[in-house]
């Protein structure tokens, strides 16, 4: 699947099925929080969203003071619906991106991937990932990661997925993260189903 039909197909999903009906979509990302308060969260430290559309997490972020906020997403209907969820729009910066494609000409303290990294289902495009996750990550900072566990769903939006053992996610970002913690988590989804996702929190060695 190419750049374009990725945004076709994400574009057409956020538009046709809504963002609260998708089955990702929660009203309090919980687990997103609790990834980052692990990773050391505060108002002043940066913080980057991939694919964060439809996800309340920036409009969590700007109410509890952080000032320094991204969003990527390679849909822009998604970033649209998330910049207008957000008292203060022009307090988060939006990059519409393929984050396989995409080099960072900055860093982030805290990487925040809840339900991306999964649909990369080739190596060169983990590698792709990988390569902009050393680019963008701050040297100690932190990366937050959660993808469907082995017993999740084997598919999510008319795509296939790779489900991961937390271990397997940790050994997927590369030697030179130290966990600070993973588990596991049930995600309900609008519709009632329940998703088991896997999760990690590393630090980059600084």
């Amino acid at each position: 699947m190419d750049d374009i039909i990725r945004r076709d197909h994400w574009d057409d999903r956020y538009r046709t099925i809504g963002p609260t009906n998708v089955s990702w979509y929660e009203s309090e990302p919980r687990l997103s929080l609790a990834m980052l308060e692990l990773g050391g969260l505060d108002r002043h430290r940066s913080v980057i969203d991939l694919g964060g559309g439809a996800s309340s997490l920036s409009a969590r972020l700007v109410a509890r003071g952080n000032h320094d906020v991204t969003v990527l997403d390679v849909s822009a209907e998604a970033l649209r619906i998330t910049r207008s969820s957000i008292d203060d729009p022009d307090a988060v910066t939006f990059i519409e991106a393929d984050v396989t494609e995409w080099s960072p000409t900055r860093t982030w303290d805290l990487w925040h991937d809840r339900a991306v990294f999964h649909f990369l289902t080739g190596e060169d495009q983990r590698d792709n990932y990988r390569a902009a996750l050393r680019r963008g990550l701050a040297p100690g900072g932190v990366v937050c990661l959660a993808t469907f566990a082995a017993d999740g769903p084997e598919s999510c939006s008319g795509l296939p997925v790779r489900r991961y053992r937390p271990e397997e996610l940790l050994a997927e970002l590369g030697t030179a993260m130290d966990e600070i913690a993973s588990g596991r988590y049930l995600h309900t989804t609008p519709s009632g189903g329940v998703q088991p996702f896997s999760w990690v929190v590393a630090r980059r060695r600084g």
